[in-house]
């Protein structure tokens, strides 16, 4: 029996479910809140992971540099859906002095809630749109961080407006007519 070659015997890559974080502060041009972040740069994280963000370096793999930030403000947690090939995340805000915003929905403290796949969530001046694109892994997911240079409460860019209340169906077919853009 001829020998295996290790193109042969290396298993099949799966796609990861990428995690795309547009971020906005209003001071991001003048302090370094986002110092912490590493922009266009995809990173591998298990799923098993709870990842979290806020100001504290020892407590959370994000960091703002910010000290209105809680040194946890909220996690994102990924989980398979029953009957769902692919991972989803659920967000939970760990801060208790600040409410986050997911769309117009607000969590208090240890409130959570499953984040659709396409959503703006707010703390204090902070505004994150986060976008997931699906891959087949169950094992591994990437984050990768953008500088929105305009609030993404105005800014009507990346294909797509986010509707008032922060959520996009994406998943859904939708009809929209050229002068709505």
């Amino acid at each position: 029996m001829p020998a295996m070659t290790s193109f042969e015997d290396a298993d099949t890559e799966e796609t990861l479910t990428c995690f795309q974080v547009t971020v906005y502060h209003p001071n991001q041009d003048h302090n370094q809140v986002f110092q912490g972040l590493r922009f266009f740069n995809r990173e591998k994280l298990s799923s098993m992971e709870v990842v979290k963000f806020g100001r504290s370096p020892n407590l959370c793999h994000y960091t703002f540099q910010d000290k209105q930030v809680s040194r946890v403000q909220f996690s994102l947690q990924p989980f398979k859906q029953f009957n769902s090939p692919v991972l989803s995340f659920e967000i939970k805000n760990l801060s208790k002095k600040t409410s986050l915003l997911v769309g117009n929905i607000e969590l208090g403290y240890l409130n959570k809630m499953d984040l659709p796949g396409r959503c703006i969530v707010r703390f204090g001046e902070y505004q994150f749109l986060m976008e997931k694109e699906d891959g087949e892994s169950l094992e591994y997911f990437e984050t990768c961080f953008v500088r929105a240079p305009r609030s993404l409460l105005e800014e009507r860019h990346y294909g797509k407006p986010v509707p008032e209340n922060g959520f996009s169906s994406s998943t859904l077919p939708t009809e929209m007519d050229e002068n709505e853009y």
